[in-house]
């Protein structure tokens, strides 16, 4: 039985400054302090560099979901979170992300063995099995996350 592998996206799978560096004046009107409320931002965003492969290559030895939070302001990050998961990922049954996307403001809830995420915010800090925390030592990139969790798989 494989253990089960949470992944966050913004600012883990996703480069949330991508995002901000395609929006115009006008669209950061009125946001400046909260940004990710800005409609469409989702839309906008590049995955981080060997976040994908690696994704890939934990789904295979993982159960593995992607398990983000949504701006509750901003309805539209909802539905683009979805289409960057079908845009990068794919959106046929065979994907390795298919029906795997979780968005939640209670990511303590759900069960598992990991989560790789950047923040102790929405629960994550308070997650029952291991938080990973990317983007901090020791996991500061994809290659040492990835290593760390194939020793456990």
């Amino acid at each position: 039985m494989k253990k089960i592998l949470y992944v966050d996206l913004d600012n883990t799978l996703v480069n949330f400054q991508s995002g901000i560096d395609r929006l115009g004046p006008e669209q950061v009107r009125g946001y400046e302090n909260d940004l990710d409320e800005v409609p469409g931002i989702f839309s906008k965003m590049d995955p981080i560099d060997g976040a994908l492969d690696a994704y890939r290559t934990l789904a295979a030895k993982f159960d593995t979901y992607i398990l983000s939070t949504a701006p509750w302001k901003n309805a539209s990050a909802w539905h683009d979170k979805v289409l960057w998961v079908q845009k990068h990922f794919g959106f046929e049954a065979e994907s390795v992300a298919y029906k795997r996307l979780i968005l939640s403001h209670h990511k303590n809830l759900n069960r598992g063995d990991f989560l790789v995420d950047d923040r102790d915010a929405n629960g994550a800090a308070s997650f029952e099995g291991e938080w990973i925390r990317y983007g901090t030592a020791p996991y500061e990139d994809w290659q040492a996350v990835t290593e760390y969790l194939l020793k456990r798989a």
